[in-house]
């Protein structure tokens, strides 16, 4: 909704309140600073609108160019930075401290595939019972998953526990 507050902002014809404006004509070349009735009639003159596109310049930038064509042009180009951007997800893998080979292969692969989607990956070892007294076995097992992910990704939030449980964020290499 920013763009769209954006356009509004554009001054056109006769809603333009200076005395004088930089006019910039329709081929895109600087003619200077004229009287804005001299401005008025040159865009007239032209068939196409006066444009205030720096309000703030002391005088005003004033351009003559089609604004119904300006703004469909604005709204392309802010569609097509909409399309490319892409929102980052945490996705979260779930594992014990004691996990046999091939389910950590497994979950390795999820994780893998993953950041090379571009999202970020937590990790999260969960304790059961007597499990808690062993936390370096899940300190060595974090350790090496990011060994194994070294090449694809950083780790954003080093292992710390929290509760039963021990978490590691990872963001991938971008």
């Amino acid at each position: 909704m920013a763009t769209a507050a954006r356009e509004e902002e554009y001054r056109i014809n006769r809603m333009i309140d200076a005395h004088e404006v930089r006019l910039i004509d329709e081929n895109g070349d600087m003619v200077g600073i004229v009287p804005l009735r001299e401005a008025l009639a040159r865009a007239e003159e032209a068939g196409l609108d006066l444009v205030e596109i720096s309000p703030t310049a002391r005088p005003p930038v004033c351009k003559i160019l089609d604004y119904g064509k300006f703004k469909y042009e604005a709204q392309k180009k802010a569609a097509a930075a909409r399309k490319k951007q892409r929102v980052i997800e945490i996705k979260e893998i779930k594992m014990r401290p004691n996990i046999d080979e091939n389910d950590y292969e497994i979950k390795m692969k999820k994780v893998k595939e993953f950041l090379d989607e571009g999202d970020k990956v937590k990790v999260t070892l969960r304790f059961r019972g007597r499990e808690m007294a062993h936390t370096h076995l899940a300190t060595s097992l974090l350790e090496r998953i990011k060994n194994d992910v070294a090449d694809r990704a950083k780790v954003e939030q080093m292992p710390k526990l929290e509760g039963r449980q021990m978490v590691m964020v990872m963001a991938p290499l971008r």
